[in-house]
């Protein structure tokens, strides 16, 4: 990466999915070099590397990090710039969020610096207040499809708990109602994780509070019946 920042000279930071590698954004490398450059230049075409310009350049380039490569939250941004489907919009964003590297105040900042963005209006709405502690494309999901246009009640999203020595995050708590809801998408919660899930679940009983499951089908194809199932208990 070092050598795509020299090649493309004076000015040159990578970005888009070279700096999502670098912050642990995503998981998977990628194969291209992305490198922004300001948009007054002109780089040669360099062979494995995608160059893009943009006004933007200097104020988007992280002031100590190196290699050289965007702020954490312009990336972010870049990304969702080029996203093709709301769900890829909402995944950029809470990998960000989940994985602790930005929080919502400095990406609706970022948000605000930008003059044009793909989504915005997408954006703005899950930056919001309402959105608070919504962590995956799944949660999101579910507010959107089930406890919103159903009017469940407001819940605790990703509540801290401790059990025993152990200690995490919940996803959802109605604590009046001494319910959690937990969202298990298939990356997020692996098969070999079913028993410590189990084992929680298990925890949770002994206090009084019952937990209930739902998968991305709950939540997508069967929003209502969920929403059912929610406010029966």
């Amino acid at each position: 990466m070092w050598a795509a920042v020299l090649a493309a000279g004076e000015g040159a930071v990578l970005s888009h999915h070279s700096a999502a590698e670098l912050y642990k954004l995503t998981d998977e490398p990628c194969e291209l070099v992305h490198v922004t450059v300001p948009h007054d230049r002109r780089v040669r075409k360099i062979s494995g590397v995608v160059i893009h310009r943009s006004a933007r350049a200097e104020q988007s380039a992280h002031p100590t990090l190196t290699p050289p490569r965007t702020r954490v939250e312009d990336t972010i941004l870049d990304l969702i710039d080029e996203a093709r489907t709301l769900d890829q919009v909402i995944g950029w964003l809470t990998r960000g969020i989940g994985r602790r590297l930005t929080v919502p105040g400095k990406l609706r900042a970022a948000l605000a610096r930008r003059g044009r963005i793909r989504w915005r209006a997408e954006l703005t709405g899950f930056l919001s207040a309402d959105m608070y502690g919504v962590q995956s494309v799944l949660e999101y999901r579910y507010f959107r499809n089930v406890e919103r246009p159903h009017g469940l009640p407001v819940r605790e999203r990703q509540f801290w708990f401790r059990q025993g020595r152990r200690s995490g995050y919940r996803d959802t708590l109605y604590e009046k109602y001494g319910l959690i809801v937990e969202l298990d998408g298939e990356i997020a919660h692996p098969a070999e994780a079913k028993w410590n899930d189990a084992r929680r679940d298990n925890i949770a009983a002994s206090r009084g509070l019952v937990t209930l499951r739902f998968g991305w089908r709950d939540v997508t194809v069967n929003p209502c019946y969920t929403a059912a199932q929610v406010a029966a208990v």
